[in-house]
């Protein structure tokens, strides 16, 4: 058997490739059933992406606790799967003040296959291992390989390298018994079944993706103190609407009029969570940012260690 033949016999097993006989004729629809069509479809992903919330719990445990000893999150993936993880990645310092190349985002074949396919990169595990040597990859670091197939060389190589260098292994597939899972200490396998174009893994892959990615890094980056109840008090204010959002996080917070909060977060340098510690807890902005470092940047453990001895905790507002 040719290697087409047996790659084309693979594809043949996978239910993301699976063909479906009753949608053979979708091409005849009017517009407005198409919609109703592919809006059904894709009502089903959440469904797909709760049966595996127990392994992605155990996955973001894990790798909150590398990240909390200064480890680093890797994504890697080909594709649509590529692009899902540079997007979460790239979302995350506006979003909690991730330092550079905390979370990181690794598509094969580089930037440029952001927005335009590199020739025959997935299919090369040796250019998975070279991104991830070029990072400097530890045993600290937790590396998330990304494919809808679950079969793809490049994530494929990502996990195996990561695993051999210790880091935490996550493999993130939408087909059961996926070679991905099964190399990776952490499987996720998120069955959304055929796509309705056949093969199509942009669509309920995709989005069974994104959903995930979600979960991983936004309960991390709780889990590591970037949140205060719902609010984001490590957002960076880095345009008009942020430095707006970043005064209503602290009135939410604190209950505290327009003039303190203005006043505290000049006085915090911008810093949301200590103007937040100094409002709450009655201290100026030095002592609020040594009671976050000393508290690894946690507002409540912050303000435990604020209040005096015997004492309550301060009044909070979430």
């Amino acid at each position: 058997m040719t290697a087409d033949a047996a790659l084309r016999a693979q594809l043949d097993t996978l239910t993301t490739e699976a063909f479906r006989p009753d949608l053979a004729e979708i091409d005849r629809l009017d517009t407005l059933a198409l919609a109703r069509l592919m809006n059904a479809e894709d009502a089903g992903v959440p469904a797909a992406v709760a049966a595996e919330l127990p392994a992605i719990a155990a996955a973001v445990d894990a790798i909150a606790a590398r990240m909390a000893r200064g480890g680093r999150l890797v994504y890697a993936g080909a594709g649509t799967a590529g692009r899902m993880g540079v997007l979460d990645a790239s979302e995350c310092p506006p979003t909690f003040s991730t330092g550079p190349g905390q979370v990181v985002g690794l598509i094969a074949g580089g930037p440029s296959a952001m927005v335009q396919a590199v020739e025959g990169a997935e299919d090369s595990p040796e250019l998975a291992a070279a991104d991830l040597a070029a990072l400097k990859l530890t045993a600290e670091d937790s590396v998330v390989g990304i494919s809808a197939s679950g079969r793809t060389p490049y994530a494929l190589g990502a996990v195996a390298y990561a695993r051999a260098r210790g880091a935490l292994t996550v493999g993130l597939s939408c087909n059961a018994g996926s070679a991905l899972a099964a190399a990776a200490e952490h499987g996720i396998e998120v069955v959304v079944g055929p796509e309705l174009l056949t093969g199509s893994t942009r669509l309920k892959a995709g989005t069974a993706q994104k959903l995930v990615l979600n979960l991983i890094s936004t309960i991390t980056m709780i889990r590591l103190g970037k949140t205060y109840g719902n609010l984001m008090v490590d957002l960076r204010a880095t345009n008009d609407k942020l430095r707006a959002r970043s005064r209503r996080i602290v009135a939410l917070a604190t209950g505290a009029g327009d003039d303190e909060v203005e006043n505290a977060l000049a006085a915090a340098g911008g810093e949301v969570k200590a103007a937040i510690l100094a409002l709450l807890a009655g201290v100026d902005g030095p002592t609020a940012s040594a009671l976050l470092t000393a508290s690894h940047g946690h507002l409540r453990a912050a303000l435990a260690h604020a209040a005096p001895p015997g004492g309550p905790e301060p009044t909070t507002a979430p």
